[in-house]
C-alpha cells in the first residue's frame, strides 16, 4: 500500500509540508507526521475524487510529535480520476492542496500457470540397487550402529547350537535350533535394514 507523507508543524505552528502530486492505483494511507505540538487536521477530497475515494473520518487529532496513519479506500476505476486533496490545520489557519490521481489497477496476470516441459514427462526412476550393494549397506549400518559385538555373539551362539544339535542327533534340539536361527536372522535383518 502506498503512503502519502504529510509533515505537520515542521517549520512553524500549523505548517503543512506535503508533495505537490500523488498517484495511486488502489487504497493508500495518509501519514500525518506531527513534528511539534498536538494539532487537529481536516482532510477533504474535491467532488471528482470524492466519488472514488473515502475515509472513515475527515477530522483527525494528532498528538505531540506523533504520526497518525489515515486509511483511504479507493473504488475500482476504469479510467484515471484526478482531483485535489485539501489538508487543513489550525481550524483553517493553514491549507495545503495535493494533486491526486487515481489510476485503474494494472492488469492482473492471467490465472494461467506456466508449466515447464520437464514436468510433462514422468520422473525417471532410480536404478535398482543390487543385492551386493544392499549387503554392503547393511554391513555399514551394522558397524555404524555398534552391532558388531552382537553379530559376533549371535554367530557363535548359532554355531554352538548347530554343533549341539548334530552331536545329540535329536529332532527336538534341531527344531529348537531352527526356531532360534529363524528368529535371530529376522531380528538381525530388522536391525540392519
Amino acid at each position: 500500500m502506498s503512503t502519502l507523507s504529510v509533515e505537520l508543524n515542521g517549520d512553524a505552528v500549523h505548517s503543512i509540508r506535503a508533495p505537490d502530486r500523488f498517484e495511486t492505483t488502489g487504497p493508500f494511507a495518509v501519514a500525518l507526521e506531527n513534528e511539534g505540538r498536538s494539532t487537529h487536521v481536516h482532510l477533504h477530497f474535491d467532488d471528482d475524487l470524492d466519488r472514488v475515494v473515502s475515509v472513515a473520518e475527515t477530522n483527525h487529532f494528532v498528538d505531540d510529535e506523533a504520526t497518525k496513519h489515515v486509511h483511504v479506500s479507493v473504488a475500482d476505476v476504469a479510467e484515471p480520476v484526478r482531483g485535489k486533496l485539501k489538508i487543513v490545520t489550525g481550524y483553517g489557519s493553514e491549507t495545503r492542496y495535493v494533486d491526486l490521481r487515481v489510476d485503474p489497477p494494472e492488469d492482473a496476470a492471467p490465472d494461467e500457470v506456466a508449466v515447464d516441459e520437464a514436468f510433462t514427462k514422468p520422473p525417471e526412476r532410480p536404478p535398482e540397487v543390487s543385492s551386493s550393494q544392499r549387503a554392503a549397506t547393511a554391513a555399514d549400518r551394522l558397524i555404524e550402529r555398534g552391532g558388531v559385538p552382537a553379530a559376533i555373539t549371535g554367530v557363535l551362539a548359532l554355531a554352538a547350537g548347530i554343533a549341539i544339535a548334530l552331536a545329540l542327533d535329536s529332532a527336538v534340539v534341531s527344531a529348537v535350533v531352527a526356531v532360534v536361527l529363524t528368529v535371530s536372522v529376522g531380528v538381525a535383518l530388522l536391525a540392519v535394514w
